[in-house]
C-alpha cells in the first residue's frame, strides 16, 4: 500500500467517525439497575 493511500484512508476513517458521531440515534439511554430500583421505589411508594 502506498504511503499517500494510507493518509488518505486514515483521513477518510477520521471524518466518517466524526460524521457518525452528529447523527441521531434511537436507540434509548441507558438507566442502571440502581437507578431503576430507586425509581421504582419511588413511583411504588407514592401511590
Amino acid at each position: 500500500m502506498s504511503r499517500k493511500k494510507k493518509v488518505k484512508d486514515s483521513l477518510i476513517k477520521k471524518a466518517k467517525k466524526a460524521s457518525d458521531k452528529l447523527k441521531p440515534t434511537n436507540k434509548p439511554r441507558y438507566i442502571s439497575k440502581a437507578d431503576r430500583a430507586k425509581e421504582a421505589s419511588e413511583v411504588g411508594g407514592a401511590t
